[in-house]
């Protein structure tokens, strides 16, 4: 009965939660929207290097690489690297982040991101936004900031071109970012703009960046 118990649970619980290590050693079966790919070697890691194509450098937060993943609730694990492309906008800060619940057509999603420049410097008000959410279109970081200042950005220790481990965990209307492997979330949102609503998952990098993703695990 006990055996029987336990292989039961078993089951039950590698199915509640199915983690999957989506490769970033190929471009094979990716999305490319506004971006560029390539796969490489980065700092002792394989990587897939995103970064704006040369005529698309607006802008702009429509800047993805989707993923063959369908995601609700769970885990976002990986680590990534941002800085500044050569030749970028002013106001670049090496931008770098995930997207998820993506729509099919790409006009949807949400998204958190880190400024890695921002981590240290000089000037508090930018280690102030260090990290940020956004849910594209509708709610930029123009007017998050704007309408509801300090809520939905935050100070972590960032430094450009270093691997940066981050998780990111996403249940019903709430998310929460943690950085660097910290047992306290950097970031806490309540109040997911798209409301408890499934999708696409995807790479993210904003005007002006230079990106490295690598070691993504996705647990649902």
């Amino acid at each position: 009965m006990i055996r029987s118990f336990l292989f039961l649970l078993s089951i039950s619980l590698s199915t509640a939660w199915d983690t999957k290590v989506v490769s970033l050693a190929s471009t094979q079966g990716l999305n490319l929207v506004n971006t560029v790919v390539e796969v490489t070697t980065y700092k002792g890691r394989k990587a897939l290097k995103v970064s704006e194509p040369p005529a698309n450098k607006a802008d702009r937060e429509d800047k993805l690489v989707i993923l063959p993943v369908d995601f609700h609730n769970g885990t976002i694990e990986l680590e990534l690297a941002g800085s500044i492309a050569t030749g970028a906008i002013a106001g670049a800060r090496g931008f770098v982040g995930v997207a998820f619940r993506v729509a099919d057509n790409v006009k949807n999603f949400e998204c958190i991101y880190l400024r890695p420049t921002n981590g240290r410097a000089d000037d508090q008000v930018r280690r102030n936004h260090s990290v940020q959410y956004i849910s594209y279109p509708d709610f930029p970081w123009q007017k998050l900031r704007k309408e509801e200042t300090e809520k939905y950005e935050s100070y972590v220790d960032l430094v450009p071109n270093e691997w940066i481990k981050v998780k990111i965990v996403v249940d019903g209307t709430s998310a929460q970012l943690y950085v660097h492997g910290n047992e306290q979330p950097t970031l806490i949102i309540r109040d997911l703009k798209k409301g408890d609503s499934r999708g696409g998952l995807g790479l993210w990098i904003g005007p002006g960046t230079e990106a490295h993703f690598a070691n993504l695990r996705v647990t649902e």
